[in-house]
């Protein structure tokens, strides 16, 4: 049929031609419409890049550049789950992992975080980014701990600092259902760089602001030696600053003993650091006496549950890694340890705070050294100043009591006058005089004894005690010596006397809550008598008494007594008593 409008003719056929090219430009707009959006994707995605490495690089405090890392792992690539493991020193575990997508309360149900094992260890052991559509049948896969959430998909880089491999980004589930494609593990990687350019800024920054407070402490505990500063205040300043520059919970500064088989807390900080002072621990099976025996700083990922660490009352609780660092003096002798720990869970010692803590821990060494050089200088001019007074007594007052006692002996020949009684009297006199020339040698025996000198004068080994009590109790203990402490008492008796006087000042300090503590010691009688009173809580029902059980002993050894009485002002007053003969 043909129809006319405006000289052109057109039939059925001429409308079906005219509907296929607008057929083909509407598939043609569509795809160039599905390339836009592709374009616009890749535009924001490369957006979203940029703005990650940006957020990543403005972060200079370490923990917080990681968080951000698989922060923005998780957003780039579009997973449920994202975590970041940092390797460990050994560079077979993971001693820290960062988590997105677990809840506080099922990280808690799951546990502990995994150390490497699995498909966490195939990337440790073989660097290399790895893309999985099902991580459980991976021939490494070992399964997930109980209350674990479900996972399927898998995509890992490795994190790289300067070559060298600092932990590994792990992403799973990509939301969607979708498996992780070329261009996500791209995209990963890409971060990887940045990430790795931002974590050394931020250690480089971290190691330069704890040089500089390393600096600082130093320079503090330099003038705090030159002023004479006392040895405990030195000590307690140089753990004080060890433990702030390293974030440590726990700082303890041991002591060997005599006997250098066990060590003494001398001073303690942190969490139940009262429980910790004055406690006496054996070197083998702790980590303080590894490192006297190694002369060398100690490690352990985990000082509460450390196997090898078995001696001595569970006092580590919530604590995890640890290090014990001599301190060693110029002669190589070791003076003493300091022990540092951390919460569970946080970060390991690494070499990089080992290094600057061996120079601190030098300087403890050269306090501790100059405390001692400087207690043997006051303790020669004491013992200078005593025996100057015990010759002055001796030359002076003693012959004088002696002319006196003579004159008075010359009178009891003359005549009596009855009735008087003046020879009764003479005689109390001479007595009296007597008493005082034996109440002057003791003081002068006292006076004269050498603290130094192997096992001591009981005088002195009692004040030694009593001295060695100070720091754990907190304030110093009233002493009263009193008789021939020095000659009346016999050896053993005299060693039983320091060892329940020892017991009775730890039990002040470690259970009493006492805020003062009187000792007194006295030789006369033909007995030898020890009382220590406090005015802490008492002795509780069905407390720990196998101190007052060895002081029990210590006292029927010697035929002597042992009373435990409650004063009443309260508190405890503990009496020990032996015969001299």
């Amino acid at each position: 049929m043909w129809t006319s409008t405006g000289g052109a003719r057109v039939d059925g056929d001429g409308e079906r031609g005219s509907r296929m090219p607008r057929l083909r430009l509407d598939r043609l707009l569509d795809e160039l419409q599905s390339r836009i959006d592709d374009a616009r994707g890749a535009r924001d995605r490369l957006h979203s890049l940029l703005e990650a490495v940006l957020s990543v690089g403005r972060e200079l405090d370490v923990t917080h550049v990681l968080q951000r890392i698989v922060e923005a792992a998780a957003t780039l690539v579009d997973a449920r789950y994202a975590a970041l493991g940092v390797i460990g020193p050994d560079g077979r575990t993971l001693d820290q992992m960062l988590t997105v997508g677990l809840t506080p309360e099922e990280i808690e149900a799951i546990g502990p975080y995994p150390r490497g094992e699995g498909i966490l260890g195939e990337l440790i052991r073989h660097p290399e980014p790895l893309r999985l559509s099902d991580l459980t049948r991976h021939p490494a896969s070992s399964g997930f701990p109980p209350d674990h959430p479900p996972m399927r998909t898998f995509v890992g880089v490795p994190l790289r600092v300067r070559d060298e491999v600092f932990g590994n980004l792990y992403l799973t589930d990509k939301r969607g259902g979708e498996d992780f494609d070329d261009e996500d593990e791209a995209v990963l990687q890409t971060l990887a760089v940045a990430a790795g350019v931002a974590i050394d800024n931020a250690r480089l920054y971290e190691e330069a602001r704890q040089q500089q407070a390393w600096l600082r402490a130093s320079a503090e505990i330099t003038r705090s030696l030159l002023s004479g500063s006392p040895r405990a205040e030195v000590l307690e300043l140089v753990a004080q600053r060890a433990r702030d520059i390293t974030g440590a919970e726990l700082a303890d500064v041991s002591v060997p003993l005599e006997d250098a088989d066990r060590l003494r807390v001398e001073l303690a900080l942190g969490a139940r650091a009262p429980e910790r002072l004055g406690l006496t621990v054996p070197t083998a099976g702790t980590l303080s006496g590894a490192a006297v025996a190694a002369g060398s700083p100690v490690t352990s990922a985990d000082i509460d549950g450390d196997p090898r660490l078995t001696a001595g009352p569970r006092r580590f609780q919530d604590l995890g890694p640890a290090v014990a660092v001599p301190l060693a003096a110029a002669t190589g002798e070791v003076q003493g340890v300091l022990l540092l720990a951390r919460h569970a869970g946080e970060r390991l010692f690494s070499a990089d705070e080992i290094g600057p803590l061996l120079g601190f821990a030098d300087q403890a060494a050269l306090a501790l050294q100059l405390a001692d050089h400087r207690r043997d200088a006051e303790q020669l001019a004491l013992l200078e100043d005593r025996d100057r007074i015990a010759r002055d007594l001796h030359d002076l007052a003693i012959q004088r009591l002696f002319a006196a006692g003579m004159t008075l002996r010359s009178t009891t020949r003359l005549p009596e006058v009855e009735g008087t009684g003046a020879g009764e009297r003479v005689t109390q006199v001479m007595g009296d005089l007597d008493e005082t020339i034996k109440i002057i040698r003791s003081a002068i025996f006292g006076l004269r004894s050498r603290e130094e000198e192997a096992g001591g004068g009981l005088r002195a080994r009692a004040a030694r005690a009593v001295e060695d009590a100070r720091r754990p109790l907190g304030f110093p203990a009233q002493l009263s010596l009193e008789g021939l402490l020095d000659t009346d008492v016999p050896p053993h008796v005299a060693d039983h006397v320091v060892a329940v006087l020892s017991e009775a000042l730890s039990n002040a300090a470690r259970h009493a809550g006492a805020g003062s503590v009187r000792v007194s010691l006295r030789a006369g009688d033909g007995r030898v008598s020890l009382t220590v009173t406090d005015d802490g809580v008492g002795v509780p029902d069905g407390g720990r008494r196998s101190g007052l059980r060895n002081a029990a002993d210590r006292a029927e050894d010697v035929g002597g007594t042992l009373r435990l009485t409650v004063p009443p002002t309260g508190g405890t007053c503990l009496t020990w008593t032996a015969p001299l003969r």
